[in-house]
């Protein structure tokens, strides 16, 4: 796991002194590799930078820069091959005698493989995580590529005849030819989705790589200011094979646990201390049940607990380490040193972020760090296999919703607004004695209210795009931007549509971006098994019976779960990785939101109209409501305006 940064202007003699440009960009990501440093330049313009921190082969044999075999390729990476070991012996087998191989690294592994497949075949046969550059002195031509489902991350650009690239968007901000403007149709995106998603990013010019994709660069592209589009060397599967649509339950599970095993195994290989988040709900618990089936020394296991029980999954994942019998490590953190968190947040993201789970996020990768280098994440599961409510949810509310006419749809809807949500909690509340325990919900006001939200859309997508969006109206507070049109759902199973679009948008750019990023800001390297595309491309052609079943989520992943772990210890409410936000914005936050959204700043910044943020703002602090999902993403934003302003 490292950093990567570079550029390439063919031109820049005498402008500014490159090897200087690109210590300040590597600088800018030392949390990404702190272990080592690397440069390479080919005596024109173009510039290759490398931090690391060193997982596989510690010995120099694994420094980057790296040069192929022949010297044709050279390159710089960021991520893990969990195949490489494989590759090496097709490779080997493949010449009159073995090759030369210098050390054990997987960077050396696939350098030798673009010498023998080319690079673009080399990408489809490699199993891991990575972004990476790799200049090519045959043909004179760079080549971005990242890996199928977004776990790395690459920002890339062309500003002013110079091609810039990075890990992270602080490296490109600190080259002498950076200079962008801040994208108000990306800002919009960030108040809609608390992520700005691929392939855009929050400047003009500069865009995220999509996962999946690479893109090759030549001169004539930097002269002409024309970089082309990425093009994809791997898609996500769409069509049900008859093989997979036809397998027995016991086939279906068996085939996964074997898939499974073999990942995590591969996963397990690390010349450093390894471990695993464990917060004891389904996805986790698996992780960790196959690693210390397949381990003969007890993994460590990492949990951060709250003492606020509403957010508290400590006393779940300590009772899953003791049935498992894994070395098992907890930290109960106070809200004080949650609240420590949110002004490094802007360092941390570089790129405006606002999933409030991001502060639990980085705590626990700092707890995990203090004892191991590598983390095994559970992260996926619900994408993958059907963990989120809203694919059973929406579904049977469309299914229903539909047979009404729109007019009378909208009137229910504007009828349940017309109770504050704390009205129907109170209600709930009074009602709560004599109502089913099944009938009962957390948070009914909430709940009620999306489900008004929902009611007033004409269309399947609508409905989704509505359940997944923090501002509804974000174009509109955002001053001069335009958001996209959304996609149809077609013909095709609502559930599975949404869970291809979570897939797509929501897991590379809001989950992995979380975790990438908190995790490399104490130099602790994260592995999330569900992601091999092997896993991914099984779950994507598994019919839906296998995944939710009975009202049952994720019901092949409990399936197996059970042949590790009694059903008892892990069949409880779905809780998430959260925070209290709402009370901290109206207590200990208050101040600092204050300032943040100052109406004189806001209006003078000329980024947002100031009126219905204050209106939000207001209604939050009076308690008429949570808003604290639209509140995050403006927060983060001017959070991040003001680091902006101190570089």
């Amino acid at each position: 796991m490292c950093g990567i940064a570079g550029f390439w202007h063919p031109n820049s003699q005498g402008k500014y002194d490159g090897p200087t440009a690109l210590t300040r960009m590597t600088d800018a990501i030392v949390h990404r590799g702190p272990d080592d440093a690397g440069a390479w330049d080919n005596g024109a313009g173009l510039f290759l930078g490398h931090r690391r921190l060193a997982i596989v082969d510690l010995s120099s044999a694994g420094h980057q820069p790296m040069a192929s075999p022949t010297g044709r390729y050279v390159i710089v990476f960021n991520g893990e091959i969990y195949n490489f070991q494989a590759l090496r012996q097709t490779l080997d087998a493949a010449q009159q005698s073995p090759l030369p191989w210098r050390g054990h690294s997987d960077t050396e592994v696939m350098l030798a493989a673009f010498e023998h497949w080319g690079i673009q075949e080399t990408l489809r046969r490699l199993v891991g995580m990575f972004a990476l550059a790799v200049w090519d002195r045959t043909r004179e031509t760079l080549t971005l590529a990242r890996d199928r489902i977004g776990e790395k991350p690459l920002y890339y650009g062309l500003k002013k005849g110079t091609l810039l690239f990075a890990s992270e968007l602080q490296a490109l901000e600190v080259h002498p030819g950076f200079d962008a403007e801040i994208s108000r149709n990306s800002l919009a995106l960030l108040l809609k989705y608390a992520y700005v998603p691929s392939p855009h990013s929050i400047y003009e010019g500069i865009h995220k790589l999509p996962p999946g994709t690479w893109i090759e660069l030549d001169r004539a592209a930097l002269d002409s200011g024309t970089m082309g589009a990425p093009q994809a060397y791997w898609e996500l599967p769409t069509s049900q094979p008859e093989s997979n649509a036809s397998l027995s339950d016991a086939e279906a599970i068996d085939q996964l646990h074997e898939l499974m095993r073999t990942t995590i195994r591969d996963q397990m290989v690390a010349d450093v201390p390894l471990g695993a988040f464990l917060s004891g709900g389904i996805d986790s618990t698996l992780i960790v049940s196959l690693m210390q089936s397949l381990s003969a020394q007890k993994v460590k296991t990492f949990t951060i607990g709250f003492d606020n029980p509403g957010y508290n999954e400590a006393e779940h994942a300590k009772a899953v380490a003791l049935h498992l019998g894994t070395e098992h490590t907890e930290l109960y953190v106070s809200g004080t040193d949650a609240l420590n968190v949110v002004p490094k947040l802007p360092d941390i993201y570089g790129e405006p972020f606002a999933d409030s789970s991001q502060i639990p996020t980085y705590l626990v990768s700092q707890m995990a760090r203090n004892h191991v280098t590598v983390s095994l994440s559970g992260d996926a599961g619900d994408e993958l296999f059907g963990g989120y409510n809203r694919y059973q949810f929406l579904p049977n509310v469309w299914s229903k919703l539909s047979r009404v006419p729109g007019p009378a749809r909208k009137l229910a809807a504007r009828m349940i607004e017309s109770a504050s949500p704390n009205r129907w909690d109170s209600i709930a509340n009074g009602l709560n004695p004599v109502t089913p325990a099944r009938l009962r919900v957390r948070l009914p006001g909430e709940k009620l209210h999306k489900l008004a939200g929902v009611m007033r859309h004409d269309s399947a997508s609508q409905m989704y795009d509505h359940v997944v969006s923090q501002w509804q109206n974000a174009s509109d507070v955002v001053i001069g931007a335009n958001l996209p049109g959304l996609a149809s759902v077609g013909s095709g199973d609502f559930a599975s549509w949404m869970m291809r679009q979570d897939t797509l948008t929501y897991l590379p750019d809001d989950i992995l971006a979380k975790v990438d990023r908190a995790a490399m800001a104490v130099s602790l390297e994260t592995r999330v098994p569900f992601l091999d595309h092997r896993i991914v491309e099984f779950a994507s052609t598994l019919p839906m019976s296998l995944k939710i079943r009975n009202g049952s989520t994720k019901w092949i992943l409990r399936q197996l779960l059970y042949r590790y772990v009694p059903r008892e210890l892990i069949e409880r409410p779905k809780m998430g990785f959260g925070i209290p936000l709402h009370d901290w914005l109206r207590g200990p936050l208050r101040a600092w939101a204050e300032s943040l959204l100052d109406p004189q700043r806001l209006a003078s910044e000329g980024y947002f109209a100031p009126g219905p943020i204050r209106a939000v703002w207001e209604r939050h602090l009076r308690g008429q409501g949570n808003y604290q999902q639209q509140l995050w993403p403006v927060l983060m934003f001017q959070a991040w305006l003001d680091r902006k302003r101190a570089i």
